[in-house]
């Protein structure tokens, strides 16, 4: 059985910079509160009704396929990661599809819904399509568009600071070489906490999940037989049509599951950490890399961080610090890559690469 690769990467980040000093306008927070708790200064966002997560996935995948030395018609497989999706169906993996001007060749399209996670869920399945032959050029995108979905008040500073908007792509192909490309990827979920970080309205679930947890939450809903249920007044009144997130306890989840994954991962090819060149985390929370970085013992060299800059892009922030680091120059043929991701659901996953 042949390994894959990554043939070709390309990121893509709009033009509009927010700054934490532009949040500081809108909402009751500071520059220092954003940067010590999250680490970061800036992410960008969107231009409203000119840019949407299909269109910038659009961007990163053409970057990546001419990188692959393809054309967009030789795709033959897409897999769209992504929490931000331009309509709630279809997915974006058609949309991106016609973005390309590819429809005609009538290639699968297969949308996932991991998060932050979503990358590494998308780039192990495509390892599996190349390697067991059924495709030879799987484009995977991780695209994000927060902007449109964010609590721009006091209220929803907490959730609303940290993230951006942006893409990432790449495409997976067989490998040439012995011992290239992607060694390993394991892929984990507990449902347990799901709503510790989540995006829980508009939906379908008329509070069922609340009542089965024996938890009170009033979502608004009508005495009418039929329908009222996926969207109500009270829900947009009340601002429960925004994400929600317990800060403290996904911090504590992420710092514990991220060493686990990367370490079962080394163990599966008799790796260590040391044997590390890159690591490239989701780009979650400054704090949260900076501790995996010191339980792993991993050299500043040794992690990419872009946080800063863009925020947490989620289903796209693995893709594109890759593809800066490996733009950089930081990240070199036969190094040994390591991706890692934590989110909600919650989902987290591991995957090595020797480039």
């Amino acid at each position: 059985m042949k390994s894959a690769k990554i043939a070709g990467i390309g990121y893509y980040v709009p033009d509009w910079v927010v700054t934490n000093q532009d949040l500081e306008k809108v909402m009751d927070t500071t520059d220092d509160w954003i940067v010590e708790r999250t680490g970061i200064h800036e992410r960008r966002y969107g231009h409203k009704h000119e840019e949407t997560t299909s269109s910038m996935g659009a961007k990163a995948a053409r970057i990546a396929i001419e990188r692959a030395g393809i054309e967009p018609k030789d795709v033959d497989f897409i897999i769209f990661a992504t929490l931000s999706p331009d309509y709630y169906f279809p997915g974006c993996g058609v949309l991106l599809q016609r973005e390309l001007g590819i429809t005609s060749s009538e290639a699968g399209a297969l949308d996932i819904r991991n998060q932050c996670s979503g990358f590494l869920y998308a780039l192990s399945i495509a390892d599996q399509f190349v390697k067991t032959g059924m495709y030879r050029n799987v484009l995977v995108v991780g695209a994000e568009m927060h902007s449109m979905g964010l609590d721009f008040t006091t209220r929803g500073r907490n959730v609303t600071v940290i993230f951006g908007d942006g893409a990432g792509a790449v495409v997976v192909q067989p490998a040439d070489k012995e011992g290239q490309g992607i060694l390993t990827t394991h892929l984990h979920s507990d449902g347990t906490y799901a709503e510790k970080l989540a995006f829980i309205n508009p939906g379908a679930h008329g509070g069922y999940h609340f009542q089965k947890m024996g938890l009170e939450e009033d979502f608004g809903y009508s005495d009418a037989q039929y329908g009222e249920m996926f969207i109500t007044q009270h829900m947009v009144d009340s601002g429960q049509i925004f994400p929600i997130m317990e800060g403290q306890f996904v911090f504590k989840m992420a710092v514990q599951k991220f060493p686990e994954v990367i370490m079962e991962a080394l163990q599966k090819v008799g790796l260590q950490p040391s044997d590390i060149n890159m690591l490239i985390p989701h780009q979650a929370n400054l704090r949260i890399s900076q501790m995996v970085q010191r339980l792993l013992r991993l050299r500043d060299d040794q992690v990419w961080n872009n946080i800063q800059r863009y925020g947490n892009t989620t289903a796209a922030s693995v893709p594109i610090a890759l593809a800066e680091a490996v733009e950089a120059g930081a990240v070199k043929e036969g190094d040994l890559v390591c991706l890692a991701a934590f989110g909600s659901g919650f989902t987290w996953g591991s995957a090595l690469i020797r480039w």
